[in-house]
């Protein structure tokens, strides 16, 4: 809780010194109506756990390159997923769908769909939340064309730093000594390392280096829209290309390249007054072009004395006739130069970036969804049926050129003075086959339909009335996947209000599954929500302008969670499998194999239930000077499957050899939520200057109500601990001697010398093992913040956001930190344990074994993750006008901008460091909007 009680008390501070917040209302007042599930509606209708986010608006003020950018900051709810819950669905027009093919300039809203009874009629594959996107439509008016072009530079934030090949010489011998051996490298071998008299044969490759990278990235591009039409049509068309290239310039690295290219077309046809229909279309071609070298993994892994990627054709003795004739011969000869290589190292990452070959990810989408509304008042007054069809096909393949290329291993002299190649090694050879291969192709195909009867009637000015009955499903199939995913469901909704003040809602499902047994595939999800505007009555003619408080509660059934680590689709699970095991055979069966049981039956399998509770309060105050949105929620994920063996006899599992078992998996396991989310928002006119503050974040705590556990020690229990948890051993210190050792409880993870971890007996059994594990923290983060900035001042627009992570940890566990064996060594090693530094390391001591005793999960790698970002900061500028009086052009606005430009945490190096990846960015943009 100290986490919430930190951020809010940020928020009040930033209330209190921006003379008032304001809510995203304030932001979206262009919004009449909100799209929610199958409908959109007033948005001072809007009950809890529903939140909105005006695209268009955005877009006015701040240039994002995703459709999901604003989620986590100008809206509470938002915490990787939806109130605590990831696997959110993206529906998208309707239709499920991808978000990430979908851009931010092609958006109408983004609606987060986060309380049961909002997500409930989506069915049992929304039971986590709904993040809905609404694209643009055409409006009624002459031809428009709006255009946008933007060009960004980015340039990298952090490298990891390694150490160079006389210092991790060095530290290899240390490292040799403390496991007992004798030094691998002389004195004099480091010294001409560390000499750089010779580059060639005392290599030093570091492949962070300035001259194998560009100092920036850039990325282009381009989107027009055209909307127009008339009472009868309504159109909008968009389309769009950008490019982007990547740090390395080594050899093909220098091309490669991601591009997009997209065509969107949605319209709106009025046939006559009973009906009308929407048809929508839309075409992505997606390419990235790479040469064939994993360039960032390796840095994080070659070591810098192994090999020299190019070596001076010069240095072979010009007497040496086969060795100039050997590399004479290769085919990548580099301006007098060839390619270094060992036995052990036969390949470099410098060669395969110019010899490897390319890949060419290719990924085509094509997306058409068609709706047809008739209004069937001539039956009854306010009665519409609404059809809609979806289909979605997406593929993807890799293609390209597959090369294998020679390289070459110096034999050095220096029997004359200077160092000369003596003789020339060759390993492998120069092959180009021509032929282009085609790979990992994939495809994904996908269709939605839904139906539905619509009624909404208003009685006497005050009586509002909507009933929904609705049939939907959804069904994507994979290559590689022998079942479909599906999501299949009736709906009912029975809404109610009087004169927008006293609510009632009514909203419930019937989902199918067949991944449950006959008998359990049908249920009822039931949701209902009471709600009350105060400010029409009792709060009336008061410094409250709006308030609405709502409470909701329901069951959702769903199937999301009917899966297991080894039936990812979770079909048949309520099935018992047999299967043939043992090397060996029974007698009466003649040579036949043993029989295994993988698990056992269990035909009373059920879905698995979300069950929920929220309580919403949602207004403005001092004529929207103070707008805010609150929602408090507690809900559990009833029926988690697993298998109990607490529930079943011990003779039902086989322990020995061949294992077998007839537990079957049941619905036992149950998830703890309760948090809060918040988004408040102000703004206020200070003399020419129109400021605006929003605050939004979330706060939640996700544990463990129900597990089935045996285990000896109570601290061992992970009922109540959170379920984003990291467990590990609790250090203290170094062991310093052999005397401390010998004191100390039996160590079990391998030999312990001195300069390794010490950790703590739990339950004093005089051992360590896996038993004195216990919860060190969360790997998530428990609360975020979201705040945003606006100031206009004339036709200048400034825009900044930033967010707030806090009570999130995580653990130092890549090769960066658990330095072992013969891996690459980074600079924490410098820090190393010795007996001479014993008072002051804060590293154990370097070993060449796999140092299982330091290297496993423990307080002493953990870090907190606590940061805050300036994620944003962008400057407009809308050209006068008058500028473009008796012309074409309706405006101008002008931009510049920059994305992830601060970072303040106490862990920041770390958090801004990719080990064994390409670098985070700091992007810097220009660009400009036009309307003609």
């Amino acid at each position: 809780m100290r986490h919430i009680y930190k951020g809010l008390a940020l928020c009040a501070s930033l209330v209190a010194g921006s003379t008032g917040v304001y809510a995203q209302e304030a932001e979206t007042d262009t919004l009449d109506k909100v799209q929610v599930a199958f409908r959109a509606v007033d948005k001072q209708d809007l009950m809890g756990g529903v939140s909105v986010i005006d695209m268009k608006e955005m877009a006015k003020k701040n240039y994002a390159t995703s459709s999901i950018e604003y989620i986590e900051n100008v809206v509470g709810g938002v915490n990787g997923g939806l109130w605590g819950y990831g696997d959110y669905l993206v529906v998208v027009d309707g239709m499920v769908r991808d978000a990430n093919n979908v851009l931010p300039q092609e958006i109408d809203q983004v609606t987060l769909l986060k309380g049961s009874a909002a997500v409930v009629l989506y069915g049992p594959r929304a039971a986590k939340g709904v993040l809905q996107i609404t694209t643009k439509r055409g409006q009624m008016g002459d031809l428009r064309i709006n255009a946008h072009a933007d060009m960004s530079i980015g340039t990298p934030i952090s490298f990891p730093k390694y150490l160079g090949s006389a210092e991790y010489m060095s530290y290899y011998n240390q490292a040799r000594i403390n496991d007992g051996y004798d030094k691998n490298y002389s004195d004099e071998e480091i010294y001409n390392f560390a000499s750089g008299k010779n580059p060639y044969r005392y290599p030093n490759f570091d492949m962070y280096d300035s001259q194998y990278r560009r100092d920036f990235t850039t990325r282009y591009e381009g989107i027009v829209e055209v909307t127009g039409g008339t009472e009868r049509v309504k159109y909008y068309t968009t389309l769009g290309y950008y490019r982007n290239n990547e740090l390395l310039k080594v050899g093909n690295t220098k091309d490669n390249f991601t591009s997009r290219f997209f065509v969107r077309g949605n319209m709106d046809v009025k046939f006559n007054d009973w009906l009308s229909a929407k048809a929508d279309a839309n075409v992505t071609f997606y390419d990235a072009f790479a040469a064939k070298t994993d360039w960032w993994g390796q840095a994080a892994t070659l070591r810098p004395h192994l090999v020299s990627p190019l070596i001076p054709i010069s240095f072979i003795e010009s007497t040496d006739k086969v060795s100039l004739g050997s590399v004479m011969n290769s085919n990548y000869l580099q301006n007098g130069f060839f390619f270094g290589g060992t036995q052990s190292n036969p390949t470099n990452p410098y060669a395969d970036a110019f010899a490897a070959g390319d890949n060419k990810f290719v990924s085509r989408q094509f997306q058409f969804n068609t709706e047809f509304d008739i209004n069937l008042a001539a039956l009854t007054q306010g009665l519409m049926f609404r059809a809609k069809y979806g289909i979605d096909y997406a593929s993807t393949y890799n293609q390209g050129y597959s090369n294998s290329y020679a390289t070459f291993s110096p034999t050095w002299t220096n029997y004359n003075g200077p160092d000369m190649i003596g003789s020339i090694t060759q390993y492998g050879e120069d092959k180009k086959t021509g032929q282009q291969y085609i790979s990992d192709s994939s495809y994904r195909y996908t269709y939605n339909v839904s139906g539905q009867f619509d009624w909404a009637r208003t009685f006497d000015g005050v009586h509002n009335v909507f009933a929904m009955a609705l049939a939907n499903a959804w069904q994507t199939q994979r290559n590689g996947h022998y079942h479909r995913t599906t999501n299949a469901n009736l709906g009912l909704q029975l809404s109610y209000n009087y004169d927008h003040t006293y609510y009632f809602d009514f909203s419930a499902a019937m989902p199918y599954s067949t991944k449950l047994p006959a008998g359990n595939r049908a249920a009822i999800s039931p949701t209902v929500t009471l709600g009350w505007r105060p400010t029409k009555d009792v709060l009336k003619d008061t410094f409250v302008d709006d308030l609405m408080v709502n409470v909701s509660g329901g069951i959702i059934n769903q199937d999301i969670d009917i899966t297991a680590s080894d039936n990812e689709d979770g079909y048949f699970m309520y099935k018992t499998i047999l299967q043939t095991g043992g090397w060996y055979s029974w007698g009466d069966l003649e040579g036949g194999a043993a029989t295994e049981f993988q698990r056992g039956d269990n035909y009373d399998m059920g879905f698995v239930k979300r069950k929920e509770f929220s309580v919403g309060l949602r207004g403005s105050l001092l004529d929207k000077l103070i707008t805010f949105d609150v929602n408090f929620f507690t809900s559990k994920m009833d029926g988690m499957l697993t298998r109990a063996t607490s529930l079943f006899p011990n003779y039902f599992t086989q322990t020995g050899y061949p294992t077998s078992s007839i537990i079957p998996y049941v619905n036992y396991n149950i998830d703890k939520r309760i948090g809060v989310d918040f988004s408040v928002y102000g703004n206020k006119k200070i003399g020419e200057v129109d400021l605006s503050l929003g605050v939004s974040g979330t706060w939640y705590k996700s544990t463990a109500d129900k597990r089935d556990e045996n285990i000896e020690f109570d601290y061992l229990s992970a009922i109540g601990r959170p379920l984003n948890g990291l467990w590990g051993l609790k250090s203290d210190g170094f062991f310093n001697s052999q005397e401390e050792i010998d004191a100390a409880p039996e160590q079990t993870f391998g030999e312990v010398k001195p300069g390794d971890i010490k950790y703590v007996d739990m339950n004093n059994d005089g051992k360590i093992d896996d038993n004195d594990r216990v919860f060190l923290g969360r790997w998530d983060t428990p609360f975020r913040m979201g705040l945003n900035l606006t100031a206009k001042w004339k036709n200048f627009t400034f825009f900044a956001m930033g967010n707030l992570w806090l009570g999130g940890h995580a653990m130092k566990s890549d090769s960066y930190w658990w330095v072992r064996g013969t891996g690459k060594y980074s600079e924490v090693v410098r820090n190393a344990w010795t007996p001479e530094t014993a008072a002051t390391a804060t590293y154990p001591r370097l070993t060449t074994t796999n140092g299982d005793n330091n290297f496993r999960y423990s307080d002493f790698w953990m870090y907190s993750t606590d940061r805050f970002n300036l994620s944003r900061v962008q400057i407009t500028y809308a050209l006068p006008s008058n500028l473009f009086e008796g012309s074409f052009v309706r405006g101008i606005d002008v931009y510049v901008g920059g994305s992830n430009l601060l970072t303040i945490a106490k862990e920041r190096k770390i958090l801004e460091t990719n080990i064994g990846g390409a670098p985070q960015m700091r992007s810097y943009n220009i660009g400009f909007r036009a309307s003609f």
